[in-house]
């Protein structure tokens, strides 16, 4: 029998499932593309919009490095346990004691192919179908996990009012019969983070919230991201168990090495679970296979353990990212003390910083209008150079003209060669 021709195949009703089918591509990727046929045209393009490290401006640490090539070497190639290696389990435990003030159960550490397999897991492992989950906006994929689990997203609007941080009265009534309340910090997009008295209040609401719920009724539980939790400048980093250890039995920290080493190409992060959640997350990660490779777990292993050496690379790659941070923000507010229509918040922490373009209704020097934050990212790439992310890409619905600049793959060079650029282009518009 013939074998149809694929481009009749292709035509077929149905070949994708419907999740597959329905799923919304990254608003970053096809930013991206544009970028990239900028550059090969020869522009100079200062690109704000990766949420990535360029290794000609931050490489992995060295040892690190070292530690993976010895161990494959070494022939640590095989299959490692589903769960993580126990070095490596045992050294984030320790970590966690040192720097966090808290040590985990070994139960409660299961390592994960970088952090977005820990993300996948716990909604996979906590929502049904219909179950709601309820986290900020602008906040990064949250809408995609809801819409992967089938569940009912509950968004909450957050602006600069609060640094883009959800508050305790933000989140009072939302959190009534949900499952799942999702948090980040620092945060991304926004670069902005918790203070204790914040986190502490809504540690203390899903402490109540749980305390209320009647006998056979589900748990709310509470996934707290914290990749970016060693690069903070100028104030502290807090977390759920640290203000309110009473919420320990219903958090989840999502955690890695892909932002605090630089190191997101060599994919090794890990949950922090209660342990009766752990093997379940567990179970789920080992069918789907996100395991981290082995050297890299055992070379992981051994850096997180040498304190020196963490301090070290900690104190560096803060110092660049916020270089980088500090000059966009003081750009940005030369212009607006000019009178310029833009604003910045402060950088708190990540490789983000907040910024506002308001040039909604204008009309560009080319006639064409800017209606809404695509076009002003559009113009501004154009003829700034300077891509940037709207916020829409993050679950933001009004057109607010607030972006994401991400300054992992500049210079420092890069920013000061974009910055009157940036400035010409916001004055004409």
């Amino acid at each position: 029998m013939p074998t149809p021709a694929y481009d009749t195949l292709t035509q077929a009703v149905g070949r994708p499932s419907a999740l597959a089918s329905s799923l919304v591509g990254s608003e970053i990727l096809k930013i991206a593309a544009e970028v990239r046929a900028l550059a090969a045209d020869g522009r100079d393009i200062c690109n704000l919009t990766v949420g990535d490290f360029s290794p000609s401006e931050f490489r992995i640490p060295g040892q690190l490095e070292r530690g993976i090539v010895e161990a494959l070497h070494r022939g640590e190639t095989n299959y490692p346990p589903s769960d993580g290696i126990l070095p490596l389990r045992e050294a984030v435990r320790a970590f966690y004691r040192r720097d966090l003030g808290f040590t985990p159960d070994l139960a409660s550490v299961i390592v994960t192919g970088g952090s977005r397999p820990g993300i996948y897991a716990t909604y996979r492992a906590l929502v049904d179908p219909g179950d709601r989950v309820v986290y900020p906006a602008p906040s990064w994929n949250n809408n995609h996990y809801v819409h992967l689990a089938d569940a009912e997203g509950v968004v909450i609007s957050c602006d600069a009012t609060s640094r883009f941080m959800p508050t305790r009265a933000s989140l009072e009534h939302a959190v009534r019969g949900a499952r799942l309340l999702a948090l980040c910090s620092p945060q991304n997009p926004t670069g902005t983070v918790f203070d204790a008295g914040q986190l502490r209040e809504i540690c203390d609401l899903v402490v109540e919230e749980n305390d209320r719920r009647g006998h056979g009724e589900r748990p709310l539980y509470l996934m707290y991201d914290q990749v970016y939790w060693t690069l903070t400048f100028g104030v502290p980093h807090v977390h759920p168990i640290g203000v309110c250890p009473e919420v320990a039995p219903y958090t989840v920290y999502v955690d890695g090495i892909s932002k605090s080493l630089a190191a997101t190409g060599v994919r090794v992060g890990w949950i922090v679970a209660p342990p009766d959640l752990a093997g379940p997350m567990s179970g789920l990660l080992g069918h789907v296979g996100a395991w981290a490779p082995k050297a890299e777990q055992t070379a992981v292993a051994a850096f997180l353990r040498d304190e020196g050496a963490m301090r070290e690379f900690r104190g560096r790659i803060v110092a660049g990212v916020r270089q980088r941070l500090d000059a966009l923000h003081a750009g940005i507010m030369r212009m607006r003390e000019a009178g310029l229509p833009v604003d910045a918040i402060a950088p708190e922490g990540a490789i983000y910083l907040s910024a506002r373009f308001a040039l909604a209704g204008r009309v560009a020097p080319d006639g064409t209008r800017l209606d809404d934050d695509e076009a002003v990212r559009a113009y501004l790439l154009r003829a700034a150079g300077v891509a940037v992310v709207p916020f829409q890409a993050f679950g933001v619905r009004e057109e607010s003209g607030w972006f994401r600049l991400s300054v992992g793959a500049v210079s420092l060079e890069q920013i000061a060669r974009m910055l009157p650029r940036l400035h010409d282009a916001v004055a004409v518009a």
